[in-house]
């Protein structure tokens, strides 16, 4: 895992305008045995630092003259039309208890199932929740789709593979990534089409063949009798 490290001052400033003209974004730190600090950081140190390690690896925050402390980057938000970072989160983690959080997959290789059946990859899961010590954490988690060979296979979350010290909070069977077929296409089947004027086109043909029966019955009749 990579070494991230970021600079942080103390906030005095109320307005987030001041803020942003000044080239900072807005911060706060939180934590168990921690004492909430409103913070800010330069913009372009945040984006570098954020982009080396996301939401799931550990930073080294050095606030003014105080000793780095490791922290999680806990929430972000963003404005809605530039997408330009507003405010950021930080959570100071303890070195000696663990910590919830979740790991990005990393999705390799090439599926049988897909190359050759034309199948459909389904990707469950893009994250995964784990419990560790904040020292055992890593950058992510690979998983190789190459087993997927048929469309009865699957990868479970059971079936990741990661070091010593990290255990899923799932459940073990929940499945991470499968293959599901091509769809096939239905043949739409034959309509039946009704005669002229529908039901009673139907009933109209009933009748006019009884009626048939009728005459053809008195016209038998009447022969019979000469």
């Amino acid at each position: 895992m990579a070494n991230v490290k970021l600079n942080a001052e103390i906030r005095e400033e109320k307005k987030t305008g001041q803020l942003k003209r000044g080239g900072f974004i807005p911060a706060v730190l939180y934590g168990p045995e921690t004492e909430n600090k409103n913070l800010k950081l330069k913009r372009g140190e945040f984006e570098k630092a954020y982009k080396q390690a996301g939401e799931y690896s550990l930073i080294d925050l050095k606030i003014e003259k105080e000793e780095p402390i490791k922290i999680l980057i806990k929430d972000i938000q963003r404005d809605v039309i530039k997408d330009d970072f507003i405010h950021v989160d930080f959570y100071k983690v303890n070195m000696n208890e663990k910590i919830t959080t979740e790991i990005p997959l990393n999705f390799i290789g090439e599926s049988k199932a897909i190359k050759e059946l034309g199948g459909f990859l389904v990707k469950n899961l893009y994250n995964i929740e784990v419990e560790c010590y904040p020292g055992d954490l890593i950058d992510e988690i690979v998983v190789d789709i190459s087993t997927l060979e048929t469309f009865e296979d699957y990868i479970r979350i059971k079936d990741l593979k990661v070091p010593r010290g990290i255990e899923f909070t799932g459940e073990e069977e929940d499945v991470v990534i499968n293959v599901t077929p091509p769809e096939e296409e239905k043949e739409e089947e034959p309509k039946e089409v009704e005669g002229e004027g529908g039901e009673e086109g139907k009933e109209e043909g009933k009748e006019e063949g009884k009626e048939e029966g009728k005459e053809e019955g008195k016209e038998e009749g009447k022969e019979e009798g000469k």
